[in-house]
């Protein structure tokens, strides 16, 4: 689920004159397109919208009211209250983001779920990143993962077994581009790029009056650098877009290379033949979910989940070769 849209100077390359005259460009009705950078849950984000430049206030404060939502890594938030007990009552993020979970993991046979935690912390991709796991330990684990041993009750998530523990870091940043994009589209702005953590939300039009250009990174082995090479180029708008591979998040062990997604299955490193995909939906969120699931599903199911869902997709094999849906390859740029 790291996602590149070109290196971020790059990404607007087909506009280039707009990038360096951004906060002073004339758009379409009399609008100006503007800037909002930050960090937000341990990453950047990087927002372009033609709209009132006051809105860049208004966008940490929607980022902050997810946070307190779906970050894992704050004690206080909602998550981490869930984690703790084994029915709490839930909020409208904290719905949209465990349904769309649910619609993803049915999609995907089981290939994504959010109640990994504790398998992602004994591999070690989790706080303190000391793998620990072995086979006895994982089967045990095993026994409390499963987001289909929870349910809503009204308003009320309830956990089958108290162990359960979600972490929504295979759809969080996603869902953090949709609601920046709703409160953009409560303020009437139509035209922008949310890029948080490199996962995107984009509507309208560019700087340059075309849609948003996104450049597809091909996968290139780093877990010391973040190493940029456009496998492809995509022109979209009015979309989410994720891509997912194991390539910059991954430990050594011995001579084996262990992976950040974790199987639902087996509740260890997956190894499959996709080694990156890239997944273009109606929300981020669920491209981000969906980028997850083709990585643990492997390309059989990555294909048959794609095409139930009507998602475009862009899959590098293992063998080198690159798989795409044909609506993707309607979007690629020459």
């Amino acid at each position: 689920m790291r996602i590149s849209p070109l290196n971020f100077i790059r990404r607007y390359a087909v506009a280039a004159s707009a990038v360096a005259l951004l906060s002073g460009l004339a758009a379409c009705g009399g609008e100006k397109y503007h800037k909002a950078d930050g960090m937000v849950w341990n990453t950047t984000y990087h927002i372009t919208y033609e709209g009132d430049p006051e809105l860049a206030d208004s966008v940490l404060i929607v980022l902050e009211k997810v946070g307190k939502s779906l970050n894992v890594f704050d004690t206080t938030s909602l998550v981490s209250r869930v984690n703790a007990a084994d029915s709490v009552i839930i909020d409208s993020h904290f719905r949209k983001v465990y349904n769309t979970s649910r619609k993803i993991s049915n999609a995907s046979r089981g290939m994504f779920d959010p109640t990994l935690s504790p398998l992602i912390s004994a591999w070690g991709f989790g706080p303190g990143h000391k793998p620990t796991a072995d086979t006895t330990k994982v089967a045990e684990i095993l026994k409390y993962v499963g987001i289909d041993k929870t349910h809503l009750a009204g308003d009320t998530l309830v956990k089958d077994d108290p162990r359960l523990n979600f972490n929504f870091s295979g759809v969080a940043k996603g869902y953090g581009c949709d609601a920046v994009a709703s409160m953009f589209k409560r303020n009437r702005v139509s035209n922008y790029l949310i890029e948080i953590g490199g996962e995107i939300a984009v509507s309208g039009l560019s700087p340059s009056f075309e849609q948003w250009s996104i450049s597809i990174d091909r996968p290139v082995h780093s877990d010391s650098a973040i190493v940029h090479d456009a496998a492809a180029v995509v022109k979209v708008t009015d979309a989410g877009i994720a891509t997912s591979g194991n390539y910059r998040n991954f430990h050594r062990q011995g001579t084996r290379t262990l992976g950040h997604t974790i199987s639902p299955k087996t509740g260890r490193p997956v190894e499959t033949d996709v080694i990156s995909a890239t997944v273009i939906a109606p929300t981020a969120m669920e491209a981000d979910a969906a980028a997850t699931a083709c990585m643990a599903a492997g390309s059989e199911v990555a294909k048959e989940m794609v095409s139930q869902l009507k998602y475009e997709c862009m899959l590098i094999l293992a063998d080198s070769t690159t798989w795409m849906t044909q609506g993707l390859r309607t979007l690629l740029k020459e």
